[in-house]
């Protein structure tokens, strides 16, 4: 898969995705980069420890949030990924599920979007990532943890998703699948996706996985957002037993030491 200037491999590796939140409110790092030479600062450090791409937010997401305006989240997120751009070689995702925000964010360099709402809150998103002929990380999500049959559900949610994505002309190619841990779901939806996250494989796309500090963790340990990495760590690895092509997290050198190690136990002998 080709994102931005870079050929990623679909198989084989896991890429380390750097969460770059340039909001006041972000569950775990909201004020800390949300002027352009501290979020310039920290795509530097992130760079430098390993990330592949880096993933910038202008509008918190996390449940309970308080939606923003399409003009504040550009005002946000667009100059630090100007910035970056300038500054750094390295490919970088918006992450938004506004086709206004996408359209600005491409045009500004952006080379994957990242729609928490896998194409169903806006249907003119779908066809903005098509004109542009860019990659999308389509994540699953539901406004209420109401199933009939979890992982049935999950997967018919996402091939819907994929199913728009075609229909609007996005390339098969330039589909990612995240499974939107922490999103819609209960305590123990999130456990079981990522335990069972190989059977996205089944949709055909490559996955990403996000479960960086997120509440599944902090109830599991009963710990705060900010002692999250050690439970963080165990989700990378599962990501890579599982066969994900990324994870997208906020500790960047931690997660691409255990996703390393966790490829040599798996491929550094001779089966």
């Amino acid at each position: 898969m080709k994102i931005g200037g870079r050929e990623f491999a679909v198989k084989g590796h896991t890429y380390v995705m750097g969460i770059l939140n340039v909001t006041p409110d972000s569950f775990s790092d909201g004020g800390k980069y949300n002027t352009i030479d501290r979020a310039l600062q920290r795509a530097g450090t992130m760079i430098a420890e390993g990330a592949d791409i880096l993933d910038i937010g202008g509008e918190s997401i996390r449940p309970g949030h308080t939606p923003v305006s399409v003009q504040e989240e550009m005002e946000r997120a667009l100059p630090v990924l100007e910035k970056i751009k300038a500054e750094y070689d390295v490919p970088v995702s918006l992450d938004t599920y506004k086709p206004e925000t996408a359209a600005a964010g491409i045009a500004a360099g952006a080379d994957l979007i990242n729609d928490v709402w896998g194409l169903k809150y806006d249907a003119k998103m779908a066809h903005v990532i098509a004109g542009a002929g860019v990659p999308c990380c389509l994540m699953h999500n539901r406004k209420e943890a109401v199933y009939r049959d979890y992982m049935a559900d999950v997967l018919d949610d996402l091939r819907e998703s994929v199913d728009i994505a075609r229909r609007a002309g996005i390339a098969s190619d330039k589909i990612l699948l995240d499974p939107g841990v922490g999103f819609g779901k209960t305590y123990e939806n999130n456990l079981e996706i990522i335990d069972r996250l190989e059977m996205l494989h089944e949709i055909g796309c490559p996955i990403l996985l996000g479960a960086s500090r997120k509440s599944v963790i902090g109830l599991a340990l009963d710990l705060p957002a900010e002692e999250r990495l050690e439970g963080t760590l165990v989700t990378s690895v599962y990501a890579v037993l599982k066969g994900a092509m990324f994870v997208r997290v906020h500790d960047i050198k931690e997660n691409v030491r255990a996703v390393r190690m966790a490829e040599a136990i798996r491929d550094g002998y001779g089966r």
